[in-house]
């Protein structure tokens, strides 16, 4: 247990002070008493040198007297040495440092010991003073005594202690030499008195050092507070005469006039300081306020003397009156206003300008827009409105980081001003999106023009810390008053015409047309529509069966969403699935399909699954598990059967929420699928840290696999071997044809998915084909696959051997082609010519079949379809 801690009572509030602590008897609990114990023997000790020259030389003159006249005794002898001795006993203990280390209340009551044996030795002197030979001795003998006395007594006056023993003992002396009578009564009246009046002194004095103390205190906190106050903020205090001068400023002010090259001490307060005449809330200088003698308040000044520094400082004061009433000069502070005054102007910059590019910002953007349309307002004038997106941006900054990306945004606000130059004012909204006001332009063709120059500049590349940056730029464009007579709504028609920019492709401006507005407009109508679907009993689920490899059985199905609206019709899942994550409806809808899957899934024999698609805003909802659980439990399945395909978006916010989610829903004991692999990024980062059973290759993978020279098939074996390293299942999605059956099981897929098995339906339907096949899954389409094929009329060229000559191509594919407009005979197949596809470059082919003016020929090499897209094949020529 810890003792407790005595705190000492303030002297102020000690009306009635312990004896002993106003005597000194004691030691003191508070230093001010200390230090005036201290001072008052000090106050001794001055004086007490001439004690001891009056002692020393009338004692060892008075020795020397009784020696030369053989009339020395013992008794003259011990008193003169016991004087002697007191007196430089007291004087060491006074001036000695080895003593004045002692606690002063230590030495206060030795001193009063030392005193008190003083007053006894000197009353034996004067006592033995009348049996001294000779009046003239006997006289000298007293006064030195009675000298000493007296000198004693205004020495130890400041030390109370000391005073009070040196008294008392005379007193007591006092019978002790002269006998008990009238003397000794009166003496001891007289030391009655005056230990009474010591004692009141000392209390007194008490209670007046715990005044000193308390307004010692209050000064010095008073004192740490303005210097606390002056290190730590930006205020300071000043003072002048009564003519203005400056007697006072605080250190920290002076210091920072100094630097600029004044001294303010002793100047006039004009001199150093002048009124912002710029701030409304200074009315009146400072030379009125200092002549007519009035108090002022918060008045913004700057240096009233030459210099290139931007300083400001607010300051007040008031006049000074002494106790008479007369006028003293002024006191006032300040503070500095510098800070304040450039984060006002920079606060003010901030609100309509751009930090990062230094261009305008929404705010002035919107600003400037609406004037220009209202200067405009009833004019034959036109004024038109450029949105900006810049291409491939996030690119950039996902792969050289943010602070790459915040240097192109610089270079881009340059070029961009550059391009536009006094035609309008440019502006930056936020992120990569940009602004340009165009005041009276409403001409197409221009605006057109200075989009492409726009788009032109801002597409060359850019050096960015030794990397070399190629992005894009989408604009879209309204015009006042055709497109909108107010600002916003000429930002929403710009905004169309942006997105319809973006969808063309990227790279190109577009101008707002009504069909953009109506297309808008009927996407909110269907997020209405969408709203009162899930209530108006609008959504059914269909099935796709999931089949094993190894044995062509159905194993589960996949619930699929669909929407037949009243109106609309069928509404594809494409379109109203991304309107319901945008809207906050995926949620409810989605709960919606994993308790209807469950609860028709709970009819199928048990060993079936049933899989159901889960988005990522679901998979962030912290209730996710709950609501899996409880679609469980009300459809009486095990949670076994229940597959949740999830698609690599959840892993947009890859975080501690994520694998939490991931543990969560593993221990109700559901199957986890990582749904369209391959299509998104760092997917083998997913598959270390997430526990999917299952993983589903994408039909981007599986479609044309099967054609010789597709590397397809290298990326699914790649897939599946991984997978199966992994314990995982896959599942090849989107398989249409049948012979990618024996292809995809010889790959090592566990499972198909696809039209191949049959389209999507109900459950019953899916019941009854399960129930007729006994789990049997029948193959249906195309038996073989074909490759890709363009149908199209363009010329080629054809060389067998020597001759050459023109043909028509009718249909294209990766491995031949078809062509008529030439007779070839029976003898021709197999037959190697040379075809031209593309302007200049000859492929070479053999001739497989040819009948009535046609043939198909078989390319040595594939031909890549793409190359159709590039403008080098000739046209065919018209007959005639």
């Amino acid at each position: 247990m810890m003792g407790s801690v005595r705190r000492p009572t303030p002297l102020a509030r000690t009306d009635q002070p312990r004896l002993f602590e106003a005597l000194g008897l004691i030691a003191p609990v508070h230093d001010v008493v200390h230090d005036a114990t201290e001072r008052r023997l000090a106050e001794v000790a001055a004086l007490w040198p001439v004690i001891v020259a009056v002692l020393l030389l009338g004692t060892g003159a008075l020795v020397a007297t009784l020696a030369l006249a053989h009339q020395i005794t013992p008794v003259a002898l011990a008193l003169a040495a016991l004087l002697a001795g007191l007196v430089l006993a007291a004087w060491a203990l006074l001036a000695l440092p080895a003593a004045r280390s002692l606690a002063p209340h230590r030495r206060a009551t030795t001193l009063a010991a030392l005193g008190a044996l003083l007053s006894a030795a000197l009353s034996l002197q004067i006592d033995f003073a009348p049996g001294l030979p000779g009046g003239a001795l006997q006289t000298t003998t007293f006064v030195i005594g009675f000298g000493a006395i007296v000198l004693i007594a205004i020495a130890l006056h400041a030390v109370r202690i000391a005073s009070l023993a040196f008294a008392l003992t005379l007193a007591v002396m006092v019978p002790v030499t002269a006998g008990l009578g009238v003397p000794a009564a009166a003496a001891l009246i007289l030391a009655a008195l005056l230990v009474t009046g010591v004692l009141r002194i000392a209390r007194r004095d008490h209670v007046a050092l715990g005044s000193r103390a308390k307004e010692k205190r209050d000064q010095r906190l008073a004192t740490r507070l303005i210097e606390e106050y002056e290190a730590h903020s930006t205020g300071w205090f000043w003072q002048t005469d009564r003519f203005g001068c400056l007697c006072h400023l605080s250190g920290k002010l002076t210091t920072e006039l100094q630097t600029l090259g004044f001294m303010p001490i002793g100047q006039r307060l004009v001199e150093v300081f002048r009124v912002d005449s710029s701030m409304a809330d200074t009315e009146r200088t400072l030379t009125f306020h200092l002549s007519a003698r009035t108090g002022f308040s918060d008045y913004s000044v700057r240096p009233a003397f030459d210099t290139e520094a931007d300083r400001w400082w607010s300051i007040s004061g008031r006049p000074m009156l002494d106790d008479l009433g007369r006028f003293q000069g002024f006191i006032g502070f300040g503070s500095d206003l510098t800070e304040k005054r450039r984060a006002d102007a920079e606060i003010t910059r901030l609100a309509l300008f751009d930090s990062l590019t230094g261009l305008a910002n929404r705010q002035r953007m919107r600003l400037s827009l609406d004037q220009t349309l209202a200067q405009t307002k009833g004019l034959r004038s036109t004024n038109a409105l450029f949105l900006l997106d810049l291409d491939r941006f996030k690119a950039v900054n996902d792969t050289l980081g943010h602070q790459t990306g915040d240097e192109l945004l610089k270079q881009v606000a340059q070029r961009l001003q550059r391009t536009v130059g006094d035609a309008g004012l440019v502006g930056r909204l936020g992120g990569d999106e940009f602004q340009v006001v165009l005041p009276r332009e409403g001409n197409h063709d221009r605006l057109q023009n200075l989009a492409q120059q726009i788009i032109t500049a801002l597409s060359q590349q850019y050096f960015l810390g030794g990397s070399s940056v190629s992005i894009g730029c989408s604009i879209g464009i309204a015009i006042a008053p055709e497109h909108g007579n107010d600002s916003e709504t000429l930002i929403r028609n710009a905004d169309l015409a942006l997105y319809a920019a973006k969808a063309d492709g990227r790279g190109v401006s577009r101008f707002f047309r009504e069909e953009l507005l109506a297309g808008a407009q009927n996407r909110k109508r269907l997020e209405d529509d969408l709203r009162r679907a899930l209530v108006n009993d609008e959504f059914h689920m269909v099935y796709q069966p999931v089949v094993s490899t190894k044995d062509e059985r159905i194993v589960g199905y996949e619930g699929l969403l669909r929407w037949v609206h009243p109106t609309r019709g069928a509404v594809s899942p494409g379109d109203f699935i991304p309107i319901a994550e945008e809207c906050g409806m995926i949620e409810a809808i989605g709960e919606w399909v994993l308790r209807t899957a469950c609860t028709e899934a709970a009819q199928w024999p048990e060993h079936i699954r049933i899989a159901v698609n889960v988005s990522a805003i679901q998979f962030a909802n912290p209730a996710l598990p709950a609501i899996v659980t409880s679609a469980i439990a009300s459809a009486g399945i095990a949670a076994s059967r229940l597959e949740l395909e999830i698609t690599e978006s959840v892993f947009v916010n890859d975080d501690a929420a994520s694998n939490h989610m991931f543990r969560a829903l593993k221990r109700i004991g559901v199957r986890l699928a990582l749904d369209d692999f391959g299509t998104g990024y760092s997917s083998l980062g997913y598959l270390k840290k997430a526990p999917f059973d299952k993983i589903k290759i994408d039909q981007s993978f599986v479609r044309g696999a099967i054609q010789a020279g597709n590397r397809n098939a290298a990326i699914i074996r790649a897939i599946v071997t991984l997978a199966d390293t992994l314990g995982m299942e896959t599942t090849a999605e989107g398989v249409e044809q049948q012979d990618e059956i024996d292809l995809i099981r010889d790959l090592g897929c566990s499972h198909i998915q696809g039209f191949v098995f049959g389209r999507p339906g109900p459950a019953r339907d899916m019941l009854a084909q399960f129930t007729q096949t006994a789990g049997a899954a029948n193959a249906v389409g195309h038996r073989i696959s074909r490759a890709s094929r363009a149908t199209l009329l363009r010329s080629a060229r054809l060389e067998i051997g020597d001759e050459a000559g023109e043909v028509r191509i009718r249909n294209l594919s990766t491995t031949g082609v078809m062509i008529d407009g030439v007779d070839f005979p029976d003898t021709a197949v197999g037959i190697e010519v040379r075809i031209e596809l593309v302007d200049g470059e000859l492929f070479p082919a053999t001739i497989r079949w040819a009948a009535e003016g046609r043939a198909g020929l078989e390319f040595a090499r594939h031909f890549d379809m793409e190359r159709l897209a590039q403008p080098t094949l000739k046209a065919v020529r018209k007959a005639g």
